[in-house]
């Protein structure tokens, strides 16, 4: 529509005549001229309202959805963090108690064998490529550690020193096939040379073909001169098999390490040897053996009157004048 002096004085005139129609609708109230019009209109455009609103509302919704999903997402990534938080403080609460009581354990067996110990942590593994089993540790030259020092947990002998940096150093473990260690036998010191094998127990040597060996048995490392590369009294592990003698000079047996090499966290690495040989003392405490449980006997006696000659009768027929009874009560007194 052109815009003409006609055209703005046809928009004058329709406006003028919708706010006298208002006018007249205000002041009729429910009686209002207009009132029929009205509800002919809603008859005629409400359904198409309606479908423009269903059509409408969604969008409105989404729009809605889109503004306040800023404070949604802010909301789920608050209890997400939240959430994550937790299963940290929890997880770290069950490692903490895991360190406590290694840490713990280790003290007392360093206690035991009197070793001064430097506490560090496993921050690193080797690759297990070619049989090299290694781990790094958090402590180095800056805290007194140097080359071919005993490295130990609360089970027992976990490996020795190998090279030295200002923070941190290499462990070689106890079963690198590249590792031996002299041992000695618990309560018959008979000596042997432990290789590792992996993932497979030790391998011991024994010097003496025909020494008396058992499942069961204990080892602890024999030491070495100056005590380098390894303290003595460390335990190293219980006998799983014994190869026959076969009348060689030596004989092997195959030992399983009390330390878990694959779990290892809390170490410690002596910086000062026991001034002497703890021998057997660091070993756990074998428990006590079950007492066999004492028998009892009951023996059923008669209830009846004390026998007179042995046969439970005074005359042998059971009576000593037809009673039952010699004249007497088992209880002594007389009658």
């Amino acid at each position: 529509m052109r815009d003409t002096r006609e055209s703005r004085l046809l928009l004058v005139l329709l406006i003028a005549i919708a706010f006298a129609l208002i006018t007249v609708d205000i002041r009729g109230g429910e009686d209002s001229p207009v009132d029929g019009a009205r509800q002919a209109a809603a008859t005629v455009f409400g359904p198409v309202e309606n479908g423009m609103s269903s059509a409408v509302d969604p969008i409105g919704n989404a729009i809605g959805a889109v503004r306040d999903s800023g404070d949604r997402h802010d909301r789920i990534a608050e209890l997400e963090r939240q959430n994550a938080a937790l299963k940290a403080k929890l997880g770290s609460d069950d490692r903490n108690r895991s360190r406590v009581r290694q840490l713990d354990t280790m003290l007392k067996t360093a206690g035991a064998g009197q070793y001064g110990i430097k506490g560090a942590e496993v921050i690193g593994i080797g690759a297990a490529q070619g049989f090299s089993w290694t781990v790094t540790i958090d402590a180095g030259a800056d805290d007194g550690l140097k080359r071919d020092m005993t490295v130990l947990n609360g089970e027992g002998l976990v490996g020795r020193v190998t090279t030295v940096g200002p923070s941190t150093a290499t462990v070689l473990l106890a079963n690198d096939p590249d590792f031996t260690v002299g041992t000695r036998m618990e309560k018959t010191d008979e000596l042997g040379f432990a290789s590792g094998q992996g993932d497979r127990p030790l391998r011991v040597q024994m010097l003496n073909g025909k020494a008396k060996v058992k499942k069961g048995d204990r080892l602890v490392t024999f030491g070495s001169q100056a005590d380098k590369p390894f303290v003595p009294g460390v335990p190293v592990g219980e006998v799983v098999r014994v190869d026959p003698s076969g009348g060689d000079l030596t004989r092997n047996v195959y030992v399983r390490p009390y330390v878990g090499f694959t779990k290892l966290d809390v170490v410690g690495v002596v910086v000062e040897a026991p001034r002497k040989d703890p021998r057997d003392t660091v070993l756990p405490r074998k428990p006590d053996k079950p007492k066999p449980a004492p028998t009892v006997t009951v023996t059923a006696t008669p209830s009846g009157n004390a026998p007179a000659d042995g046969t439970g009768n005074a005359d042998g027929t059971g009576n000593a004048e037809g009673t039952g009874n010699d004249n007497g009560y088992d209880n002594g007194n007389e009658q």
